[in-house]
């Protein structure tokens, strides 16, 4: 507690002697910050950036808030690499990182609009949804009591996926109030859940809404973008009827079905097999075919000595 106090008051004594400028760390300072503090702002910039200047100056305003109320740190990261994380357009990239999951700001550089955002926000918003607590926790199939889903299927090893994090957080936040915004492993704790609606790439996208869902199908990855979706115009969607999950030995089909579908070798292996076996069988078969020719050809010539040789006595 000691601790906590004398870190707030050196924070703030950091604010009040700089005022007009935020620290600035590089990526190894940065993501020591995110592992070690609970709450961290971040703000990416770089030189000659007229809306970063903007930006920056509604931070400075509300630093000794942010602290007080949070306290975070409020650092700026320079020309930094990762920015590309966490913002499609670069800089500026306004990021409240809470116990190192990212939430991207994308309104005005407004300071009130700044401090309510983050602080309406301190937790995480998305949640993470496995085989085990789908069914139980969205009602998908039967469009019970517990709203509306916005769910993203994801694996770790989709860089795009990896990119959308911090957006997906945002609208998390900005849906809050109006339904559940969720995320799905399709390659770890969401297999089977990812066959039951046939998910194959990531990223996809669904709505769940009183037992319909509805596709995704935009090419914009923006943070308008979803929220517009799924407030109003999945209405201009197709809808499909919410499969049941399914058996498992209709599990075990769709599994091997989707395996073999992701995986083009194994047809082209298979085709390749089964022409070596046709070939095979063939040459068997004339083979067998010439071995009996062979066989009748000498039983006739040796029937035919014989009744020769009967003819002469």
């Amino acid at each position: 507690m000691l601790l906590n106090v004398f870190y707030l008051f050196f924070l703030l004594i950091i604010c009040h002697g700089e005022q007009g400028t935020l620290e600035i760390v590089n990526d190894d300072e940065m993501f020591a910050l995110f592992r070690n503090e609970k709450y961290v702002i971040v703000l990416f910039s770089k030189n000659d950036c007229t809306d970063c200047d903007k930006l920056e100056e509604s931070l400075l305003a509300i630093r000794e808030d942010l602290v007080e109320t949070l306290g975070a740190w409020v650092v700026k990261a320079m020309n930094s690499q990762t920015v590309k994380l966490y913002n499609p357009s670069k800089e500026p990239a306004l990021v409240f990182f809470r116990y190192g999951v990212p939430l991207l700001y994308d309104g005005e550089p407004n300071d009130e609009a700044i401090l309510h955002f983050f602080t309406d926000n301190r937790e995480p918003v998305v949640k993470e949804l496995t085989d085990d607590n789908f069914e139980a926790l969205t009602q998908a199939a039967s469009g019970a009591t517990t709203g509306d889903w916005f769910i993203m299927f994801y694996s770790n090893d989709c860089f795009d996926c990896q990119r959308l994090m911090a957006r997906w957080e945002t609208v998390g936040a900005k849906l809050r109030t109006r339904m559940n915004v969720a995320l799905v492993n399709r390659k770890t704790t969401g297999r089977v859940t990812s066959r039951r609606f046939h998910v194959i790439d990531t990223p996809t996208f669904l709505l769940f809404r009183l037992g319909k869902m509805y596709h995704y199908n935009v090419p914009k990855y923006d943070i308008n973008s979803f929220v517009s979706f799924a407030t109003n115009w999945f209405k201009n969607a197709r809808s499909e009827k919410v499969p049941l999950p399914k058996t498992p030995f209709d599990d075990l089909t769709q599994m091997i079905a989707d395996y073999l579908r992701e995986n083009a070798w194994i047809w082209k292996l298979l085709s390749v097999v089964i022409c070596i076996v046709i070939t095979l069988s063939l040459v068997k078969k004339l083979r067998a075919a010439e071995v009996k020719s062979k066989k009748s050809k000498e039983t006739k010539e040796k029937t035919s000595k014989i009744e020769k040789a009967k003819k002469k006595e």
